[in-house]
């Protein structure tokens, strides 16, 4: 990876990939990464990014109005926390088996997380949550939707990824950013179908969106949800 600037524009320019086109993109923390065809020259990506400039800066203020408004969530109880899409309250318990359970409506967290040792290892214990209770829903999703596209995949992991919704490997691995799992179960199908047709097409062709249509006709909606609803889903 390299970093680059074209005038005012500094972006991130990948490794190039047997893709026909340069895929621009403005990641969710804000930073522009660059994945070129193997026969362009960085001079060459340089080029086109300037003459994408205008894209850039329209996408890069949407990027900004929509991250003004992000959430910043308190472990307080009575703060709302979302699992699939729903909204549920969180209640500081005094006495439980296990660090955070939800049941009877409400994320229950045991008290001395937060008392103990503070708001990252209460974050933690969340994270593990999702992990957890996600990764068997995902697999299953998967397992559906592959027979849909018309591919294997690989490994299924929850991480971190940072500033990605999910990646896809070369050999098939699908990762998901453990944030998914606070999204609706038709957003989580989309960002699945959009991983699974990558194994179609690594690039963001007219070809790869005609295959997510294939499966999700109505995914512009689901894309749209995404974009402008994503920074909600945050700890």
């Amino acid at each position: 990876m390299q970093l680059r600037q074209v005038r005012d524009i500094h972006y991130q320019l990948l490794p190039g990939s047997d893709r026909q086109t340069t895929d621009i993109v403005i990641e969710r923390d804000g930073i522009i990464t660059v994945r070129p065809p193997l026969r362009m020259t960085p001079e060459q990506v340089d080029e086109t990014v300037l003459s994408k400039r205008m894209w850039i800066y329209r996408n890069l203020a949407e990027w900004r109005d929509l991250n003004a408004t992000r959430v910043t969530r308190e472990w307080v109880s009575g703060e709302t926390f979302f699992y699939l899409g729903s909204h549920y309250r969180l209640q500081l318990v005094s006495e439980q088996d296990e660090p955070l359970k939800l049941k009877d409506g409400r994320f229950c967290l045991l008290r001395e997380v937060i008392e103990r040792d503070g708001p990252n290892a209460a974050h933690q214990v969340f994270e593990s949550f999702y992990k957890s209770k996600g990764l068997p829903r995902i697999q299953k999703r998967v397992r559906y939707f592959a027979a849909r596209v018309g591919v294997k995949a690989g490994d299924i992991r929850i991480k971190d990824l940072g500033y990605r919704w999910a990646s896809c490997t070369k050999n098939g691995d699908l990762h998901f950013h453990w944030k998914c799992l606070m999204a609706p179960l038709t957003i989580l199908d989309y960002i699945i179908v959009h991983e699974l047709c990558h194994l179609h097409y690594r690039d963001h062709s007219d070809a790869f969106w005609n295959e997510v249509d294939k499966v999700l006709p109505d995914y512009r909606e689901k894309k749209e949800w995404l974009r402008a609803r994503g920074a909600e889903l945050d700890l």
